[in-house]
């Protein structure tokens, strides 16, 4: 495994360029690896990578940028950066549960480029087009064509958002957002910022792992011009954390004002090590932004090798609560298919429950006695939401579906 990423002047196609090309995230984007010919010249391939880049093509793009290429070990097929974007022949097999689109984007697209699942946010794709393609990506589907970012599906989104008042939040991603110009991006947040019940804009990005020279002075003093803007990271590994550039582009970005949260995706061979998850997680707050989801792999197409057992992902939790600091631990997730949403996940610490008591287990697995609440008495309704809040009154899932109904009472 490379201690230190490797210098340019390691890959003959990229050896004469200049530090000003280098460092120029419009030259990043072009000299990218996008056939097999190139990803052979640049890696020394085995024969089932060199396979598996030639026959995986035409389900799926690929793309290295010259940026992400030095973090590769040339020498180790299992190199855990390597496998997050060298094809795999595991690719090619498509598994009887899997499906294209197995969160179910589509299905609950009203218009094209734009979900909305949940009333009061949606998922805008203004482009599909990615800086690199991630092996385990979930939109295979659709990235890598050229329709996401067509003026005239933008517009249309942002004119169904403009006329739908439950929409507070907006998550811009694709795609790369941060692939379109500082323009094209600008127009597209202040058309968003001019409409009164957006409240908050949210970009999903990998830039600052894929491309960190594309987080400019520029780009970031354009995203404080539309607080409050949140930015969702996406790093795997500590080790795509090692560059310079990468712990730079995080720190102008927090020094901006913009919050990031970081969204990791468990992957088989990759992360699934509680030692590599915790040290992910101490660099990622040490360069202030906060883990935020940690994703169970998605039941797309063609990602069977990369998933892990559900009782991978809760181990992954337990060797992290206790162990390090609590805003240092993301949220285990598993999106579940057909649009069923986000279910969060924890290990059962709740070893009984009876009489009033509570044996809890702690991360140490010692037992502990704790003396449970005792019901409320009906109390009547909140006089700021209107519902019953009372113990005995209803489910806790039932108060939590009426929750939309019970904003617009409250006027929330």
């Amino acid at each position: 495994m490379l201690s230190e990423p490797r210098h340019r002047g390691a890959f003959p196609m990229w050896a004469d360029t200049t530090d000003a090309q280098w460092n120029d995230w419009r030259w990043q984007f072009r000299n990218r690896i996008t056939t097999p010919a190139q990803l052979n010249a640049a890696l020394p391939l085995s024969d089932r990578e060199r396979d598996a880049a030639a026959r995986s093509l035409e389900m799926f793009r690929l793309g290295i940028t010259p940026h992400y290429a030095t973090l590769i070990d040339p020498d180790d097929t299992s190199c855990p950066i390597r496998l997050q974007t060298v094809p795999q022949i595991e690719e090619l097999t498509r598994l009887d549960y899997e499906m294209q689109d197995p969160l179910h984007e589509d299905f609950d697209s009203p218009i094209p480029g734009l979900t909305h699942r949940h009333r009061d946010r949606v998922l805008l794709l203004v482009t599909h087009e990615c800086a690199i393609y991630c092996r385990y990506c979930t939109r295979r589907r659709i990235v890598g064509d050229r329709a996401g970012s067509h003026r005239d599906r933008i517009d249309a989104a942002i004119d169904y958002i403009r006329a739908t008042p439950s929409i507070r939040d907006v998550l811009i991603s694709g795609g790369e957002p941060l692939g379109l110009s500082d323009d094209r991006l600008e127009a597209i947040l202040g058309r968003l910022r001019k409409i009164d019940h957006v409240e908050i804009v949210r970009i999903g990005t990998r830039m600052p792992v894929a491309m960190p020279q594309r987080i400019t002075p520029e780009l970031v003093a354009m995203l404080r011009r539309y607080h409050p803007i949140w930015l969702n990271t996406h790093f795997n590994h500590p080790l795509e954390l090692r560059p310079q550039v990468t712990r730079d582009a995080l720190e102008r970005i927090a020094d901006a004002g913009i919050p990031t949260g970081n969204q990791t995706v468990l992957l088989r061979g990759v992360n699934d090590c509680p030692v590599v998850l915790r040290k992910l997680m101490h660099e990622l707050v040490k360069l202030r932004c906060r883990p935020y989801y940690l994703y169970n792999c998605d039941l797309a197409e063609g990602l069977g090798h990369f998933r892990t057992p559900i009782d991978v992902g809760l181990s992954m939790m337990e060797s992290l609560w206790g162990h390090t600091s609590g805003f240092a631990i993301p949220t285990f997730i598993v999106d579940m298919p057909k649009g069923g949403g986000k279910i969060p996940l924890l290990p059962d610490y709740k070893v009984s429950h009876a009489d009033g008591k509570l044996v809890l287990r702690n991360y140490q697995n010692k037992h502990f006695t704790y003396h449970d609440g005792t019901a409320s008495a009906p109390r009547g309704p909140c006089r700021m939401c209107g519902l019953d809040h009372s113990h005995t009154a209803q489910s806790e899932s039932g108060r939590a579906s009426n929750a939309g109904d019970a904003d617009e009472r409250a006027g929330l």
